[in-house]
């Protein structure tokens, strides 16, 4: 684990490659039964952590998986279970999801069930940062059902996840075929950041999509992480 402190690690700002590539542990060094940890996806990272500074949680650690695993999210449920498996060897004795169900198609749940342990509700990131009721209305109403969402980590990380992990870097004759049935982008943004919005626009262009912008915040994300400390409310910080 590397010691946490805010948004730096031992003086260094979290990199958002390596978020994707490896993933990242932060926390105690030393785990004990009376700590909490969060096994994440690599994407969420930041907004955990701020969260966490935010609401002085420091009993929870946070063990992120890497986000490339979105791109073939097939192995998402055995990458969790054998991080469940390590957290207790560990001794960690309360252990909490944070990933939806992320396209594993009822997978996760039941390694979840199988190994006791509770993830945080929606289909997927996009549904709980905007609010899983609000989002499920929205589909109800087909409002966008031809929309690609982009939250603040993928504005970020577009080319390493979206263009070069769906092969458009080297064969973009693909573009039609993976979008052409999407309308529009909209931007899911966490924080107020012009500069990832203009990130997310310029991806929208190269898509070939209308673009469309919705601040969220953190959504679900906060009042389940405050659950899962043991208090009942949770200050937004940055994503207010």
């Amino acid at each position: 684990m590397i010691p946490l402190d805010g948004h730096k690690l031992d003086g260094r700002k979290l990199d958002d490659q390596v978020l994707s590539e490896k993933g990242m542990e932060v926390g105690a060094t030393a785990p004990a039964p009376d700590r909490i940890l969060l096994i994440a996806c690599g994407a969420l990272a930041r907004e955990i952590i701020a969260l966490r500074a935010a609401n002085h949680w420091t009993h929870m650690d946070l063990a992120c998986l890497p986000a490339k695993l979105h791109n073939q999210p097939q192995k998402i449920p055995e990458s969790v279970r054998a991080r469940i498996h390590q957290a207790r060897e560990e001794g960690y004795a309360r252990i909490f999801i944070v990933y939806a169900d992320c396209g594993t198609g009822g997978l996760l749940d039941a390694v979840c069930a199988e190994e006791g342990v509770e993830r945080i509700q929606g289909p997927h990131c996009y549904s709980f940062f905007d609010g899983n009721e609000a989002f499920a209305q929205r589909a109800d109403q087909d409002e966008e059902i031809t929309s690609f969402y982009l939250t603040d980590f993928l504005a970020r990380q577009f080319d390493t996840l979206i263009w070069k992990g769906m092969g458009l870097d080297r064969h973009p004759e693909l573009l039609p075929m993976i979008f052409g049935n999407y309308e529009a982008l909209v931007y899911l943004s966490q924080t107020h950041d012009p500069a990832l919005e203009e990130k997310a626009r310029k991806a929208a262009e190269r898509l070939g999509l209308e673009f469309r912008t919705r601040h969220t915040g953190y959504g679900d994300l906060a009042p389940y992480l405050a659950r899962a400390a043991g208090t009942n409310t949770a200050a937004n910080g940055a994503g207010s």
